[in-house]
């Protein structure tokens, strides 16, 4: 009796001990994003940096901004006419529209006063943060060891990748994040005798916020890693194939049901737009074979490193594979199979998965594939540090002799590579200065690991691998910390003006009617829908692909503004191409500007009484660039006119009401007439003439035509898709299903 209360009360007494010990380990991971973003924190201006302006600026955080004003006055935002010409927003996956904590970093800023950039920044870091306590707690659970998890959650945090262009394509750092949370749903699914569906529900919802998140490529990968981890606890556990089968119909069931409100449209949308057209040269794209290089020197051969994960983090992960440690295999070969696709077409792995894998030919950038490397690489860093804690000295001796040569020799192989590096900088200062930089750290960290290691390997003292770990620190900070791609030493509210500028808010003065603007310059990337300015241009990667060859195809400008009812045109030209008046100026990022305003743009919405058929849009595009063809007097329609269409001059039609979702249009017209609206033709819209449903026909080789009867007419077109409403639906069912299982699993008393 008395031996079992001892046992007991050794067991809480260590119990104790490592909650401590994870307590401290939490504590020193938030000590340490701190530090890492200090400088996005700090309240003393002179010292403010923020993430430069490029696709975090111009791409997320105008659709961010668009979305904040949706949601501000408490609307869906279904629609964009801001950008493209106008485009489906909730199918655009970047949007990234009912991304939980998105929707939070909205109702903070709306509390907070207004959408500002670092509220988008913000969001960012503790996405940063997240991801390093959740890297923790998976590797902890699986290692045991306090120092496992905190050696892969700096790996994985602070590394070249998530350090490097993530931050500032924030759809694929928050998609990235969930690997840990979703493997960790499996790794619990799996400890005991039989399956535990139930851990599997935190699997799945993992893997939906992932996809919700924005970037389906991070969220791809993901996806097939979790099946392929979740195939191996299967294997390792001896138990049956349909087990494996019934797990992944589970998670991704749940991860289906929670995304569907985003993912139906985005399925949808990817069908229209110019990534259907992209064939195998369009997306073999990858890292050159020299980029391995950057597994050891970073940033000499480009701006980012996505591959590199420190020399310490690589020495941790090699000592995982070398003393077979469990699981280390099967993260080793995914680090290998990822590095290998990261090559794209620059080895045979892409063109084998190209042909084999399902959904890979929806992606380009396979360059991206290094999530797969460089998670792999955390999670084997954090069981290669547990491993060197545990070294047995008496056993593992000739192991450690081994392992000290082997260091020795990099320490002659690093001085030796300083040395010539040395000498060529001498010659070329410039051309080499950030090389012998970069070279003269890695050399010190070398030497550094073949003094600490001998320490541990030959005393048998585990308590100085926090020392190596402190050394994966300080390797890190100081490459990735400030990286001069990544941040700017200006505050955040120096980056891009949440206020429309001058020439921008000259032309939103002008409120009569409906009309778009050419921002190619003035306005540029998607800064029409944060300042609420219909720009026929953008930089969103998915557009509609009868928009794209309409606005960015071969048809000349003017015929484009034609089309798209242009009234305003931003230009460093001193006259267009058109009938124009000069109305102002103004400057942008690349230098002075000019603001035109077409004399006799079209109207938004037209009435014609004369059509061509086409067989296609090709035909259509054809005729267009026809310069003695007149878009305005002849519609080029596809199928044939419902109407009898008797010739004459064409009438405009007056725009009534105009949101995002809702046109509508009075038209008075003496005869039966097509009216031709500058809106991309996309399903989802439905229109209706005074009161009644009627058929939208595609015009112009992607526009809208609606027939009216002769006389006045009210005509309405509203966006309401059904993979929207399906979406929704499936996605109200889950979210609240697992809601209510969160609830009894909380109250449900629980058993000792």
């Amino acid at each position: 009796m008395v031996t079992d209360d001892w046992a007991t009360i050794r067991m809480i007494s260590s119990a104790t001990l490592y909650r401590r010990r994870d307590l401290l380990a939490v504590i020193a991971l938030i000590a340490l994003w701190l530090l890492f973003f200090w400088r996005l924190f700090t309240p003393v201006r002179a010292d403010q940096a923020s993430l430069r302006s490029g696709d975090f600026s111009g791409q997320f955080m105008t659709f961010a901004g668009y979305q904040y004003s949706r949601f501000a006055e408490g609307e869906v935002p279904l629609w964009n006419p801001y950008n493209n010409g106008g485009l489906p927003f909730i199918a655009d996956t970047q949007a990234a529209v009912f991304y939980p904590p998105r929707l939070l970093t909205i109702t903070l800023a709306r509390l907070a006063g207004g959408w500002t950039y670092q509220a988008l920044e913000l969001e960012m870091t503790f996405h940063v943060l997240a991801f390093t306590l959740l890297m923790y707690l998976f590797v902890r659970r699986v290692t045991g060891s306090v120092l496992g998890g905190f050696v892969a959650a700096i790996v994985a945090g602070y590394g070249g990748f998530l350090s490097g262009y993530p931050p500032l394509q924030i759809a694929l750092l928050e998609a990235g994040i969930y690997l840990p949370l979703a493997a960790l749903g499996i790794y619990e699914a799996t400890r005991d005798d039989r399956l535990g569906l139930k851990c599997l529900i935190v699997t799945g919802a993992a893997l939906g916020l992932s996809w919700m998140a924005g970037h389906p490529q991070t969220s791809f990968f993901l996806t097939y890693l979790l099946v392929a981890y979740f195939g191996w606890r299967i294997y390792e556990r001896r138990w049956r194939f349909t087990l494996w089968m019934v797990g992944c119909a589970v998670f991704g069931l749940i991860a289906f049901g929670l995304a569907a409100v985003q993912l139906l449209p985005g399925f949808e949308y990817l069908l229209y737009t110019t990534r259907a057209e992209f064939g195998y040269d369009a997306k073999s794209n990858g890292f050159p074979i020299q980029d391995v290089i950057q597994f050891i020197y970073p940033t000499i051969l480009s701006m980012f490193s996505p591959l590199y994960v420190g020399v310490t983090g690589l020495f941790f992960a090699l000592i995982a594979l070398w003393r077979r440690v469990s699981g280390a295999w099967f993260w080793g070969v995914v680090a290998l199979i990822g590095l290998l696709w990261s090559f794209g077409g620059n080895s045979a792995v892409f063109p084998a998965l190209y042909n084999v894998l399902p959904g890979l030919r929806f992606f380009r950038g396979q360059e991206r594939a290094a999530y797969l490397v460089v998670n792999s690489l955390a999670i084997l860093a954090g069981l290669g540090a547990t491993r060197l804690a545990q070294w047995d000295t008496t056993t593992d001796y000739p192991a450690a002799l081994r392992l000290r040569v082997w260091l020795n020799t990099a320490v002659r192989a690093a001085l030796l590579f300083t040395a010539l590096v040395f000498v060529l900088w001498i010659g070329q200062p410039d051309a080499f200065g950030r090389v012998i930089s970069v070279v003269t750290l890695v050399t010190l960290v070398v030497g550094a690991l073949a003094l600490l290691v001998p320490s541990i390997t030959g005393y048998a003292r585990p308590a100085w691998v926090w020392g190596i770990a402190v050394l994966l620190v300080l390797e890190l900070f100081t490459i990735n910390m400030d990286a001069e791609p990544v941040y700017d030493p200006v505050p955040a509210d120096m980056q891009i003006s949440i206020s429309p500028p001058p020439h921008v808010a000259q032309v939103l003065a002008d409120t009569d009617g409906v009309f778009r603007v050419d921002g190619f310059r003035g306005l540029g990337d998607n800064y029409g829908s944060l300042y609420g300015v219909q720009d026929i241009h953008g930089i969103s990667p998915l557009w509609l692909g009868s928009a794209y060859s309409l606005i960015e195809g071969a048809l000349p400008d003017a015929r484009t503004w034609e089309l798209f009812a242009v009234r305003y045109v931003y230009s460093d030209w001193a006259e267009l191409p058109v009938s124009a008046q000069l109305v102002g100026t103004g400057t942008d990022r690349y230098g002075d500007i000019n603001i035109h305003r077409l004399d006799n743009p079209r109207p938004f919405a037209l009435l014609m009484y004369s059509a061509a058929i086409m067989g296609d849009d090709a035909q259509a595009y054809s005729i267009l660039a026809d310069a003695g063809f007149d878009p305005r007097q002849t519609l080029l329609l596809q199928g044939d006119a419902p109407v009898e269409l008797n010739g004459g001059e064409s009438l405009p039609a007056i725009v009534t009401r105009f949101e995002p979702e809702l046109i509508e249009m009075s038209a008075s017209s003496p005869l039966p007439a097509m009216l031709s609206v500058a809106l991309p033709q996309y399903p989802g819209w439905q229109a209706t003439v005074n009161g009644s449903p009627t058929p939208i026909q595609r015009a112009y080789g992607g526009l809208t035509a609606v027939a009216v009867p002769a006389g006045d007419s009210t005509v309405q077109l509203v966006f309401d898709p059904l993979s929207y409403r399906i979406g929704a639906l499936l996605s109200l069912v889950t979210w609240i299903s697992l809601l209510v299982l969160a609830v009894a699993a909380f109250v449900r008393p629980r058993r000792t």
